[in-house]
């Protein structure tokens, strides 16, 4: 197990968000952005997402977490904290690193917005077609 005199960082990107999370051993305090974790996720969805590596390795009450979320809207930074988390995570304990992978906490999520094309209203929508 890592030292945790200082942090331990993590950084997790989902869609065009980015979170850096800062893991210490502490009483299970969240905080994201200023604000405590509850007033910042407003949806239980997005609180599930976030918190899913701390569920699926029994860690809770045991980090203080510090989150620095920017870019993208609500629903990706909880997702890229997720992946922050869990990374950190594997810093600290490197034998969690299979019950995280196994369900999908260390892979980034590939799936991007799909640019704009010339002559078209979005990446695929046309222009509508008029009879007369």
């Amino acid at each position: 197990m890592a030292d945790l005199k200082e942090y331990i960082w993590g950084t997790g990107r989902r869609k065009s968000a980015v979170a850096r999370v800062r893991l210490s051993r502490g009483t299970g305090t969240i905080t994201v952005n200023h604000r405590p974790f509850e007033k910042y996720f407003l949806t239980e969805d997005d609180r599930q997402s976030a918190l899913a590596p701390l569920h699926a390795t029994k860690a809770h009450g045991r980090y203080d977490i510090l989150v620095n979320a920017s870019g993208g809207g609500i629903a990706g930074q909880a997702g890229a904290m997720k992946l922050g988390v869990a990374r950190a995570l594997k810093k600290i304990e490197p034998a969690l690193e299979s019950i995280l992978r196994a369900q999908g906490l260390l892979t980034r999520d590939p799936r991007m917005k799909e640019r704009k094309k010339y002559g078209l209203r979005g990446a695929r929508r046309g222009v509508q077609y008029s009879k007369r």
